[in-house]
């Protein structure tokens, strides 16, 4: 379910784990490894779903960070978590 009325899709758990294992890839192609810790920046969209699962996957500690906050609250959150990649 999106934010709006009406706004939702549909994905097998087969789906899903392709998008996520496909995901999980990408992280470890920019040297993301288990224990790192990232910051996702995104709206409530199935990629958020599919960014948070792949960092779990390979064991890289994630911080959800709301597509609301501004960008200085943004900025906090990163230097306080000592994120290595931003998800946006």
């Amino acid at each position: 379910e999106g934010n709006e009325p009406g706004d939702s899709a549909k994905i097998t758990y087969s789906e899903l784990l392709h998008k996520v294992c496909q995901f999980a890839n990408v992280l470890r192609s920019q040297g993301v490894k288990k224990g790192d810790r990232i910051s996702i920046y995104l709206p409530m969209i199935l990629e958020l779903v599919v960014a948070m699962l792949a960092c779990a996957r390979i064991g890289a500690l994630h911080s959800i960070v709301f597509a609301g906050f501004s960008a200085e609250s943004l900025c906090e959150r990163i230097l306080d978590c000592g994120c290595s990649l931003l998800i946006t």
